[in-house]
């Protein structure tokens, strides 16, 4: 039947009487949608497994971001630029031949998790560029046409000794761990850690420092981390919850507890003031130094160098000593 082009008057009241009692389906169908599921290559993190690691690597970044800017002496900017799954060949083979591996192994102290291995990629360029700025060079990006000798191996392990320490204390914060240093690597085709249809997390950190970027890529192994991992991931969600004012007030009080235990330099100045060098040397055992402030005068006394408080100069007990008379505004 061919529909009219335009309808007239009673034709459209006729359609909209059928429309509400019922008889005219205005709804249109809905299409399901549909998710893409490789069963190949099954995930085995969830989102808010993924947003977990995220979290404890976002803390780590910051932290190497302060370790390099002060080796480096230049401003150094890490970040976390993608957490994905893959198989392990899949990471293998897309390395260079000539990539700079490290080898962590990674102890949770809790028996019921299994000791692993992590692997860390380090860009060649941005290995070479920390050799130069610590022998004192400008940091330019040059690769030279060679391997790296065991001098420069020597160097760039005691670096990646004190960023196991960092990932360490990352994880310690919500699993306590032992991270060290294994070994360091010149040559991918010769790893064989995971076997390669192994599922493994890809970790990539992006450094920038100056104005050059470089992708550090961490693998850790998902059958290792998935346990660990659901442990602690509500430690890192974002939803807002309740404080616990007690628990708040427990560990005020353990802070301000160690904080009273610091020690603090104390020093009374009772004057400034400037000689000549040749004045200085000589000076005798007895020599009287005339001060430009009176005896009764008001004090300074400095906490760690900061000024602190006035005082007056006394005796107590045939010791010198000063009397606190105000603080000093900050």
């Amino acid at each position: 039947m061919q529909m009219p082009e335009s309808l007239s008057q009673s034709q459209i009241d006729e359609l909209l009487k059928r429309m509400h009692s019922g008889e005219v389906d205005t709804e249109v169908e809905k299409k399901p949608k549909i998710k893409e599921y490789d069963f190949k290559t099954p995930k085995k993190f969830t989102k808010e497994q993924l947003k977990a690691l995220d979290g404890l690597h976002e803390n780590f970044s910051r932290v190497l971001s302060s370790y390099f800017s002060s080796i480096l002496r230049n401003v150094c900017e890490v970040s976390v630029l993608q957490i994905e799954e893959q198989r392990y060949y899949e990471f293998n083979n897309a390395l260079p031949d000539n990539s700079l591996l490290s080898i962590l192994n990674f102890k949770p102290e809790d028996i019921q998790y299994d000791e692993t291995s992590f692997i860390v990629d380090i860009p060649t360029p941005l290995g070479f560029m920390i050799i130069e700025r610590l022998l004192g060079g400008i940091g330019e990006v040059f690769v030279p046409n060679r391997d790296f000798t065991e001098i420069e191996l020597a160097m760039l392990e005691t670096i990646l000794e004190q960023v196991t320490a960092y990932l360490q204390d990352a994880w310690c914060n919500y699993l306590p761990v032992k991270t060290e240093l294994g070994s360091l690597e010149t040559n991918a085709r010769l790893l064989q850690v995971f076997s390669p249809q192994e599922i493994v997390v890809l970790v990539a950190l992006k450094i920038e420092v100056a104005g050059t970027s470089n992708v550090i890529t961490m693998c850790l192994p998902a059958e290792s981390l998935e346990p660990i991992v659901e442990s602690f991931k509500l430690r890192y969600t974002r939803a807002n919850k309740q404080q616990d004012i007690e628990k708040d007030k427990e560990k005020r009080e353990v802070i301000i507890g160690s904080i009273k235990q610091s020690d603090m330099e104390i020093t009374a100045i009772l004057d400034n003031f400037q000689m000549t060098l040749g004045d200085v040397l000589r000076l005798q055992v007895n020599d009287v130094i005339a001060l430009d402030k009176k005896i009764d005068s008001d004090i300074c006394v400095l906490v760690d160098d900061v000024p602190w408080y006035t005082a007056k100069l006394g005796e107590s007990k045939l010791k010198k000593s000063i009397k606190l008379i105000d603080i000093i505004a900050g």
